[in-house]
């Protein structure tokens, strides 16, 4: 990292280097305007037009990285953030919205085990040996005798790096934690630890303050622009009050008159996912050329 010392005028930003969020991080980079190029094997991207330069780090890593202050800002799951236990060193600044998962204790389908109090006392691997701890700890607490507590009984996790879920077919483990289902070994989930998303996260004492929060906003026009679309139509002015409520947009939508002046346009953000029964509302009250445009980036 001696190279990251010889950049004190750039805010660091660092992104996972590859896995399921990596691809996703690059692309929500660009559509904010963050332009760079990495060279090959190298994991530090100086970018182009912003004082900022990207590290690339492994996501296990990064909260760590952010919440030592090696780092200003930084791309991980919350999971990751629970993991290193550094909640209390690092804020988080939004939700992104992908890199959704459920780190879920799973267990062999042949074994008959149905609940997570079944496991209490026995065996279990996890790449996650912070959260499972917890877990489990709180487990044994509630089901063990006081008896069996006396005696020092409790749940032993094991920390496994990979091929978590070979652990219960090779006899290692009776259960394991992991962050996806694997039915194709054979295992099935019997509880749901913590569900996570990818996050931005920054140091609580960035380099540049005023960088973070611009890029903050650029990030957050990025995913605004995915979950809406604009919306524009025409619709005669004595059904307008009934349009607006159809298509209130985020603060107001925009009405402009026009040349006949029974008649107005309207624009109007609004929900992907709901456009098309709003689209059907609008055409049931008369609307009239309605049209459906892309939104690249906003500020909202």
């Amino acid at each position: 990292m001696d190279i990251i010392n010889q950049l004190p005028d750039r805010l660091l930003f660092a992104i996972p280097k590859k896995g399921r969020l990596h691809e996703q991080c690059i692309s929500l980079l660009k559509g904010a305007d963050i332009n760079f190029h990495r060279h090959n094997r190298l994991d530090i991207a100086l970018v182009k037009n912003l004082p900022l330069a990207l590290i690339f780090l492994p996501a296990a890593d990064i909260a760590k990285f952010v919440g030592d202050g090696n780092v200003d800002l930084g791309i991980t799951g919350q999971d990751m953030v629970e993991e290193c236990e550094v909640s209390d060193k690092i804020d988080e600044i939004m939700e992104l919205g992908f890199g959704h998962c459920k780190l879920q204790v799973q267990v062999p389908i042949k074994s008959g085990i149905n609940k997570v109090e079944e496991l209490v006392g026995k065996k279990v691997v996890t790449s996650f040996d912070v959260l499972s701890s917890k877990y489990f700890s709180q487990l044994d607490k509630d089901n063990l005798t006081d008896k069996e507590k006396d005696e020092g009984k409790k749940t032993k996790i094991e920390y496994v790096s990979g091929s978590v879920e070979a652990a219960c077919a090779l006899g290692l483990a009776d259960g394991i934690e992991t962050g996806e289902t694997m039915k194709v070994a054979g295992l099935h989930a019997i509880s749901t630890v913590l569900e996570t998303q990818a996050i931005l996260i920054r140091n609580k004492n960035p380099a540049n303050p005023y960088l973070v929060s611009k890029i903050t906003s650029r990030l957050k026009g990025v995913i605004a622009a995915k979950k809406y679309v604009l919306l524009n139509y025409n619709i005669i002015r004595d059904n307008l009050r009934e349009a607006t409520k159809i298509t209130p947009g985020r603060q107001a939508p925009t009405i402009s008159p026009l040349d006949d002046g029974n008649w107005v346009e309207v624009q109007s953000m609004v929900v992907k996912e709901e456009v098309a029964e709003i689209m059907d509302k609008l055409e049931e009250i008369g609307a009239r050329d309605i049209m459906l445009f892309k939104i690249d980036n906003c500020r909202v």
